[in-house]
């Protein structure tokens, strides 16, 4: 969760704070209508009450660059394209999303420790066609697990705020069912909609 250094909230706290005193002023950056970034500020919206305008971007890198010009306030956006701007002070971290903190930022707290129970997480993972014969499927998983215990594949991921989840096929089912029933919550609540 990062905000423009126009905005003068300097905690999670404050800036909910700062949102219900500027109701619907408050205007909230995504890198584009029904991303994981998108959604990421609905599922605050919805937990806090705050009243923020989505305003959608074609990506990122433009929303970081009104960003850092203060023309929006608030960026609930992926660690990776928002590291070099807040190394470079042109914005500021006010939080991660993720449950737990991030090892790369260890003094930037969770949403969630204002905001019990937010987690808002991007992840990735390999699928492969409906009826792909178990063997083809036990050999690729082997294949991906052994090279996210790669050390480094870690530091990789790491310095770019990843953090590796080898499982089985099974696991990786129950997280898509998971996560699919969780945004579905937030996608109905907000009345996002891809454009």
């Amino acid at each position: 969760m990062v905000v423009s250094n126009s905005v003068p909230a300097k905690t999670v706290a404050e800036f909910i704070a700062y949102c219900k005193a500027n109701p619907g002023k408050v205007n909230m950056a995504s890198s584009g209508s029904g991303t994981s970034v998108h959604l990421s500020g609905e599922l605050f919206k919805f937990m806090t009450g705050c009243n923020m305008l989505h305003v959608p971007y074609k990506g990122a890198g433009p929303a970081l660059i009104d960003l850092t010009a203060g023309q929006v306030d608030v960026l609930f956006d992926n660690l990776p394209s928002s590291v070099p701007h807040i190394k470079g002070n042109r914005i500021r971290a006010l939080a991660v999303t993720s449950a737990a903190a991030e090892p790369s930022m260890p003094n930037l707290p969770t949403v969630g420790a204002t905001v019990p129970g937010y987690e808002a997480t991007a992840w990735f993972g390999i699928g492969v066609p409906k009826n792909t014969p178990q063997p083809i499927i036990d050999k690729l998983n082997a294949a991906v697990n052994k090279l996210l215990a790669d050390p480094k594949m870690q530091q990789r991921l790491a310095e770019l705020g990843g953090v590796p989840i080898p499982g089985t096929p099974q696991d990786f089912g129950k997280v898509i069912a998971a996560e699919t029933a969780k945004w579905a919550k937030v996608v109905e609540a907000s009345g996002a909609k891809v454009e």
